[in-house]
């Protein structure tokens, strides 16, 4: 095994929203910091960068996860989805970022991505839930100027037109 000198940098690949991409960085470098300076999708948010806040929230390999949390070098091979990769091609939005639209579901914006992110996965994962379902699952996301309430608003909403529009609501995070 080759030990790496300081600020020596690793080729990265893996597919993001699609498309794959591929960048170079040094073994210590954070994933968000990754998608957004080097592969420049800004839609992913650095927060608390321990955890706590979710605004890093992204899907890997179609599970959330923190990208705070987890290295550049670690996403190799991996497929990757971000908030920018929840609308269409056409840029049309999905369910869901229409949902938050309609329900004034954000104030500043800034944990919007975490947010919707988390739902995309929880709704595809969970068809049928609760409000207090939801409640639980967004408990992992922090939000400064909402009540929270407009959120989970948004979130049955999607759930009820994604019924609507495809029979089953498993198509609440894409179009």
């Amino acid at each position: 095994m080759r030990i790496l000198k300081q600020g020596e940098r690793h080729r990265v690949r893996f597919v993001l929203n699609g498309e794959p991409v591929e960048g170079l960085a040094e073994p210590r470098l954070l994933l968000t910091d990754f998608i957004r300076h080097e592969i420049g999708a800004t839609g992913t948010h650095v927060g608390c960068e321990h955890g706590i806040c979710g605004a890093c929230t992204i899907r890997v390999d179609g599970k959330a996860v923190r990208a705070c949390l987890m290295l550049a070098v670690q996403a190799e091979g991996k497929r990757i989805e971000t908030v920018e990769g929840l609308a269409a091609e056409d840029g049309a939005l999905s369910p869901l970022q229409l949902a938050f639209h309609r329900n004034f579901a954000l104030q500043c914006g800034y944990c919007t991505p975490g947010f919707l992110m988390t739902l995309a996965d929880y709704l595809e994962r969970y068809p049928n839930p609760t409000e207090e379902d939801i409640r639980v699952a967004l408990s992992g996301n922090l939000c400064r100027c909402t009540g929270y309430a407009e959120i989970v608003n948004a979130a049955l909403e999607a759930l009820e037109a994604a019924k609507e529009m495809h029979g089953a609501p498993t198509e609440v995070g894409v179009s």
